[in-house]
């Protein structure tokens, strides 16, 4: 148990060391911007006033890559049933992007440098006059931050020292999650977490024994996720880990699997092929789920009477645990209890300090991406 939202599972291994505890320690008492926007008392960088210049009668269109997009992406999933507002995301370049609505948007512009080639073409292709624009960048002269002053459209300033995908919880996350209508202190956890001592040895114990799996040539993590409304959530965790942590001739590959249609394709693999993989079991107990219809049920399939889809997915999440368990195939499982804002805030702070007790322990810096710029520098050289 993380906390009474969350019950957890950790690796079976015990592995407890107690240098992970001590950079923990460290790394909460230095309280960089990362760790500070986790706590209730991060000073967000825009006010409510600032997003008075939105329609409310718009829908609402964020553009970005990467950790500018996945963060709120996985908010508005996970908690879709919260949010009454339309939320749609332009992650990604598209020669003929399809077409959304005629209506107007607000636009939320999200790019920490200012200079994304990507999030800067798709909006030049895709505003319209009638749209209202505001922009989340860093406070220095960039072609975002020159465009905004042209528009004369609002800007927030992107904290300098927290990177796009540590910046769920900063304003890239929490500005779309108030215009969804949720509540950003919700989402801030730390202060709490660190006096929970079940989230505390829990994680020192998991960071542990990742430790372990990749000293002995583990380096795939695959999420086995049997919820679809987490899928942007660990496309989020993926682009954390992989981009945090893959260094130095090292790394970890995040695997994200959907279930249960994957145990129909690659389960086969997990089961019974190579053995560098271990594994994250991840589900979410859901209300009112759809029940079958029992008067179409034949005898033969009559163990499938009075059950609800979700008490179906459940059963089969833990029959492919004890199958795991049987072969001793490593994992992890989360079995989330209720989906609200505190719930995911718990995720998104559980995952940023693994990762970066992760960074920490292998001796990398979790927070540059050097390998990624070089890509960068040269498409600018080919379209120069």
């Amino acid at each position: 148990m993380l906390s009474k939202n969350i019950n957890f599972i950790n690796f079976k291994i015990k592995k407890n060391n107690k240098k992970i505890n001590l950079k923990l320690k460290s790394i909460l008492k230095n309280n960089d911007s990362v760790i500070q926007s986790l706590r209730k008392t991060y000073k967000d960088s825009y006010k409510y006033k600032n997003l008075r210049s939105l329609k409310k009668n718009f829908d609402n269109r964020i553009i970005g890559m990467g950790g500018s997009t996945l963060g709120a992406q996985a908010i508005y999933d996970f908690l879709r049933q919260k949010i009454n507002k339309k939320f749609f995301f332009v992650d990604n370049l598209q020669s003929k992007p399809k077409t959304l609505s005629n209506k107007p948007f607000n636009n939320l512009v999200i790019s920490k440098s200012g200079n994304t080639i990507e999030t800067i073409v798709n909006f030049n292709t895709l505003k319209k006059k009638k749209d209202k624009n505001l922009v989340i960048t860093e406070n220095k002269n960039s072609y975002l931050k020159q465009l905004a002053n042209q528009l004369k459209c609002e800007v927030v300033d992107h904290n300098n020292y927290i990177g796009g995908r540590y910046s769920v919880l900063s304003e890239v996350g929490m500005l779309p999650a108030e215009l969804m209508g949720l509540k950003p202190k919700n989402f801030r956890q730390l202060n709490n977490l660190v006096k929970n001592k079940n989230f505390i040895e829990a994680l020192i114990k998991n960071v542990s024994s990742i430790v372990f799996y990749l000293k002995n040539k583990k380096f795939n993590s695959v999420i086995i996720n049997y919820d679809e409304s987490s899928t942007n959530l660990f496309k989020w965790y993926q682009q954390l880990v992989a981009e945090s942590l893959g260094k130095k001739g090292i790394g970890i590959l995040p695997i994200v699997s959907n279930m249960p249609k994957d145990n129909h394709s690659v389960m086969q693999l997990y089961l019974d092929g190579f053995k560098n993989n271990f594994f994250t079991f991840f589900y979410v107990k859901e209300k009112n789920s759809l029940k079958i219809n029992n008067s179409q049920i034949i005898k033969m399939q009559s163990f499938l009477k009075n059950k609800d889809i979700d008490h179906i997915i459940y059963a089969q999440k833990r029959a492919t645990e004890n199958v795991f368990n049987n072969k001793k195939i490593p994992f992890r499982s989360f079995e989330i209890l209720k989906r609200d804002e505190k719930t995911l805030g718990e995720l998104f702070t559980f995952f940023i300090l693994e990762t970066i007790l992760l960074g920490r322990a292998l001796k990398i810096n979790p927070f540059d991406q050097p390998a990624v710029e070089l890509i960068k520098t040269e498409t600018k050289k080919i379209l120069t």
